[in-house]
């Protein structure tokens, strides 16, 4: 059996674990608001019409922050519309996704929502087809405590202020599908003024600037450049959204997609670098990976089309994910975690139906995906700092990588002396003998050891079939400051140990 090594000091860390790491989306398209987390009438909904049993399984994914309203829904948007009493709001048509929005549910709905699944809210600003003056009145509507019209118009509405401090300034405004798509220099001056208008109302806001939608994109690099030149003074944050799929059946490629990721955030990282040396700026931008998932853009289940008809709610994208996409979704973490000293913000785009990790039927069940177990177990066991991990490993051949490492892990650990290790065996050929060195950090038990595998690697989840994927115990062995376990060909695997 081929083995591996892998090696961790506690004295040599990356940086603190974010939790800000395990958020999430939540976009007005196809099903992830209506039927999703919102359905008045459902058997499980409360007083607002949320679904308590989506909540349960929010607070269960380990969300730290949720990213609304889009997407490019945001592009075209305009907040008033979903405040205040429902029976005023009006119906628009979203163009961004063939469909009709309702506004039932809308600002004031989303801010209590997170309150009861114990979120913090990032709220994306329409840079689209609005600018400043919009994104001011948003910010006042939405923070300042009261004695202006807006502030003032909220407590009418029964609202304290809501305290949003992180702000996406528009999205993905380098798609050419983006309703009021920008060329870098416009996008990057209506930010920079966008960005200096709201910190003269609150200088402590965290805010993102757009990246490009991705590292494809004819302008990437380019585009961050542009942008960062104008913004850099007055953002935190630069975006990446990043989507991996195994449409063109390359399994093994798709199972090296953390490989893509961290090429990607070092790319970004190295051109807001080189911007902020020349302008000889002490300060750094960080990361926000504010979409990444698993999408299959050839398979996406049950997905209508757009047609003639304007629909309320259409399905969209509502991808069916198995065990194989589960793995990579624990891989992708593993990259997002082992980054930490440059990502501040991730978010699994999206929380329920749309490419997501919750699945809901209207007036039905709700049920975890595969997705969702190295998700919520991360989020959970993920604590202290993050460890570098030296990995001895065999290679694969892929196509789209060249050789890359089988084994890929991260660790973390801490003040108590926990430690956490994440691995994943990317090899579909057959199972690998790991040894982790973990004599330097103290601990003698294993606490928990949970594995997702299946030999089956199309095994799906459904509303009849809930828990066909569910974690299994993971067979490990701890002595002599060695830990040993052997990880099945495309599995990922948690353990966590104690002193």
């Amino acid at each position: 059996m081929p083995a591996a090594n892998l090696t961790l000091d506690p004295a040599f860390t990356i940086a603190p674990v974010n939790r800000r790491t395990f958020g999430t989306f939540v976009e007005h398209m196809g099903r992830c608001v209506y039927t999703g987390i919102y359905e008045p009438g459902h058997a499980t909904a409360d007083e607002d019409g949320f679904r308590k049993d989506v909540l349960e399984l929010t607070r269960e994914l380990g969300v730290s922050v949720v990213r609304y309203p889009g997407g490019n829904f945001v592009s075209g948007y305009r907040w008033e519309d979903g405040v205040g009493p429902r029976e005023g709001r009006p119906r628009r048509l979203d163009l961004a996704w063939h469909s009709v929005e309702t506004n039932e549910f809308g600002l004031d709905e989303f801010i209590r929502w997170c309150a009861k699944a114990g979120v913090e809210p990032m709220m994306a600003i329409n840079l689209g087809t609005r600018g400043v003056q919009e994104a001011l009145d948003l910010q006042e509507y939405a923070n300042h405590p009261g004695g202006t019209a807006l502030s003032d118009l909220r407590e009418q509405h029964g609202a304290s202020p809501y305290g949003i401090k992180l702000w996406c300034l528009g999205n993905e405004m380098d798609g050419p599908w983006q309703i009021g798509h920008k060329t870098a220099e416009e996008y990057g001056r209506v930010a920079a003024e966008t960005a200096r208008a709201m910190r003269m109302i609150e200088p402590d806001l965290q805010l993102v600037a757009c990246g490009s939608s991705s590292s494809a994109m004819p302008t990437f690099g380019s585009w961050e450049q542009t942008v960062l030149r104008e913004t850099y003074d007055f953002v935190e944050y630069i975006s990446c959204h990043a989507y991996y799929g195994n449409d063109d059946g390359d399994t093994a490629s798709f199972l090296g997609s953390a490989v893509n990721m961290d090429r990607f955030i070092d790319a970004v990282t190295a051109t807001a670098d080189a911007v902020g040396a020349e302008k000889k700026s002490q300060k750094n931008i960080d990361i926000s990976f504010d979409e990444w998932n698993v999408w299959y853009g050839d398979r996406s289940r049950r997905t209508d089309g757009p047609g003639d008809q304007w629909e309320v709610a259409p399905r969209r994208i509502e991808d069916e994910y198995n065990v194989t996409d589960a793995v990579v979704v624990g891989n992708l973490l593993i990259s997002l975690l082992r980054h930490s000293d440059r990502v501040g913000v991730a978010c699994l785009a999206q929380l329920a139906n749309v490419i997501a990790p919750i699945m809901t039927e209207r007036g039905g069940p709700a049920w975890r995906q595969p997705t969702f177990h190295p998700f919520a177990i991360t989020s959970r066991l993920a604590a202290g700092q993050v460890l570098r991990v030296e990995t001895d490993s065999p290679t694969i051949s892929t196509a789209k990588y060249g050789d890359i490492a089988a084994v890929d892990a991260v660790a973390t650990y801490d003040d108590e002396g926990k430690l956490a290790v994440f691995l994943v065996n990317r090899s579909t050929e057959g199972p690998i003998e790991v040894t982790v060195d973990v004599s330097r950090a103290g601990v003698g038990t294993v606490a928990e050891a949970l594995i997702v595998h299946d030999d089956d690697l199309l095994a799906t989840n459904s509303a009849d079939h809930p828990d066909r994927v569910t974690p299994q115990p993971a067979d490990v062995r701890l002595a002599d400051g060695k830990l040993t376990i052997t990880l099945p060909a495309v599995s990922w695997t948690a353990v966590s140990l104690a002193g």
